[in-house]
C-alpha cells in the first residue's frame, strides 16, 4: 500500500503554531491551562502545542497524559494528573487524528466529571467520519477520506509527517 504524504514537517509546524495561537486567543483571560494529550501520539502533539504556547504566551501550561484503551474505551480512563490539578481550569483535550470520534468522546466523558472553566478539543487531522457527535474546536486539517483509507501521523525527531494509506 502506498503512502500519500498529506502533511510534511514544515506544514505540521505551521499547524501547531496556528493551533497554539487559537488556544491562546480562547484562553487569554486565564493564568493557567491544562493541555491533556491522549496517550502516544496525542500526547506528543500536546507537548508540541504546549511548547509553542510557552513561547507565544504568558500562560502557565500543565501537561497531562490521558490513558484510554482504544480497543476497549469503556474501561476506566486515567490521567497523569490528579483531578484536583485540573479542577476549575481551562482544558484542551488533544489527539493526533479524529477518526470515528470514539477515543475523543470517551476522553471528553472523563473530563465532564470535573468542574472546568472552559473545555476545548484539538486534533491535527479531522477525518470527518464520526460515529459520535464530537468535534474538534481546533484542527490542523480536515480530510474527507473513505473508510478504507488510514491516516497515520509520525512524530520523529525533527521529521514529523502525516500520511494517508
Amino acid at each position: 500500500m502506498s503512502k500519500n504524504i498529506i502533511l510534511n514537517n514544515q506544514e505540521i509546524e505551521h499547524k501547531i503554531l496556528r493551533i497554539a495561537y487559537q488556544i491562546y486567543e480562547t484562553f487569554v483571560d486565564e493564568e493557567e491551562i491544562v493541555i491533556a494529550g491522549i496517550a502516544k501520539n496525542g500526547y506528543v502533539f500536546a507537548e508540541k502545542i504546549a511548547q509553542k504556547l510557552t513561547q507565544i504566551s504568558p500562560l502557565k501550561i500543565a501537561l497531562c497524559e490521558v490513558f484510554i484503551d482504544k480497543q476497549n474505551p469503556h474501561k476506566e480512563v486515567t490521567t497523569s494528573l490528579e483531578k484536583k490539578q485540573y479542577e476549575n481550569k481551562g482544558l484542551v483535550l488533544v489527539d493526533d487524528v479524529l477518526n470515528s470520534g470514539t477515543t475523543l468522546a470517551y476522553g471528553v466523558k472523563h473530563f465532564l466529571d470535573v468542574p472546568l472553566k472552559k473545555f476545548k478539543t484539538a486534533v491535527l487531522v479531522d477525518r470527518n467520519h464520526k460515529k459520535y457527535p464530537v468535534k474538534a474546536d481546533f484542527k490542523g486539517i480536515s480530510l474527507s477520506t473513505s473508510l478504507q483509507e488510514h491516516v497515520q501521523v509520525v512524530f520523529e525527531d525533527k521529521e514529523d509527517y502525516a500520511y494517508l494509506s
